[in-house]
């Protein structure tokens, strides 16, 4: 057995010090980068940490510098590829500028994000990224926002928060796409989202979520374009887990009165809804076209290929992260902030309604109207 005594003890700014015979003053100042030291005091002092293999203590240079070198992230879901792809694009940049990342993950609950943000601020982050789970209640982005401490939001905005804001305008490519499956002759479009409401969708409800909300009114405008109602009943929001999302996928695919076309609001949802009309024996485009946000390699290898909305996720995360980084350090913008647009990219997914069939009965019928929704 290795008893404690034995164990290699941390080298510590002193033994940096001894080794490079300057002061331990000296060779704290060089080490954190911090307050006049001369060049060839900096250079002993550093090859010395290297020869010793010295590791800093970020807690102890932290209160001497009043910086962490660390930035907190807050995401809603890490298993959805959008937020892994946006913090892929936050840790490369971070990295570049010698910052470190803590990632935390709420499973976007409001509740779990508060108590998020107030353990990363105890960290002592020197900064905040976060994509609020709720674009409405923001009383604790605010509270860090007047606190001084740099904050981003990234995928949503905040009401009455004027932050930086890295997110796209999703009101426009929503137009763009329902116009789309309008133009291919399909009125019966169904919107599926994991966002968690306490009672079924109606036109210009209040939601938690900008970006839901930008995608309902686009849907909404391009119905009223064409002078015809969106079909609310076909809005499904509180998609939880896989197995409620089929669900739902075959409840708007049942009867006379079914969806046509299906929206999935994100990667995760699509993956359930096409495997639920892969088990209904349904065929895409045939019986059921279909379009999702966000494109992954996965969607151009399925038969069809997959229409998308394509949104540069990779790239709202260099953004939101080169701007809290920005502001950490104290500069000004130097150029625009980076203009984040998606695209509609259309594949073999979308194509015309299948002619109706008629029920057994002769009638209409309709399809049931199961909005999951989770009672207050």
């Amino acid at each position: 057995m290795i008893s404690n005594g034995s164990r290699r003890r941390d080298i510590t700014v002193a033994d940096v010090a001894k080794a490079a015979n300057v002061s331990k003053a000296q060779a704290a100042r060089a080490l954190g980068n911090y307050g006049a030291v001369s060049d060839d005091v900096r250079e002993r002092v550093l090859a010395a940490a290297e020869e010793l293999s010295y590791r800093p203590n970020e807690l102890a240079r932290s209160m001497n510098t009043g910086k962490s070198h660390t930035i907190g992230v807050v995401v809603g879901d890490i298993e959805n590829p959008h937020f892994g792809l946006a913090t892929r694009g936050i840790t490369d940049t971070a990295k570049k500028s010698g910052y470190n990342v803590i990632l935390v993950n709420t499973d976007e609950e409001e509740t779990a994000e508060v108590e998020a943000v107030q353990v990363l601020l105890d960290k002592r982050v020197d900064g905040l990224i976060v994509a609020p789970a709720s674009s409405v209640e923001t009383e604790h982005l605010r509270r860090v926002y007047d606190s001084g401490r740099p904050l981003v939001l990234l995928d949503r905005a905040a009401a009455g928060l004027e932050v930086e804001t890295f997110a796209v305008d999703m009101t426009a490519i929503s137009y763009d796409s329902t116009r789309y499956l309008l133009e291919a002759g399909h009125r019966r479009i169904a919107f599926v989202s994991t966002l968690k409401t306490d009672r079924p969708y109606v036109a210009g409800m209040e939601l938690a979520s900008s970006q839901i909300s930008e995608r309902l009114d686009g849907m909404r405008r391009a119905f009223e374009e064409k002078g015809l109602s969106q079909p609310v009943d076909l809005v499904r929001l509180n998609a939880g887990d896989a197995e409620s999302i089929k669900r739902i996928t075959r409840h708007l695919l049942e009867g006379p009165d079914a969806a046509t076309a299906i929206v999935a609001s994100d990667g995760l949802i699509a993956l359930s809804i096409v495997e639920a009309i892969q088990e209904l024996g349904l065929s895409i485009p045939a019986d059921v076209s279909f379009l999702m946000y966000d494109d992954f390699a996965w969607t151009r290898l399925t038969t069809p290929p997959l229409t998308v909305i394509a949104q540069p996720v990779y790239e709202m995360g260099i953004a939101a992260a080169s701007a809290l980084i920005r502001q950490i350090e104290g500069r000004k913008p130097s150029a625009p902030s980076t203009e984040l647009t998606a695209r509609l990219v259309r594949r073999g997914s979308v194509g015309s309604p299948a002619p109706e069939k008629p029920s057994p009965d002769g009638g209409a019928g309709h399809a049931p109207n199961d909005n999951q929704f989770t009672p207050a």
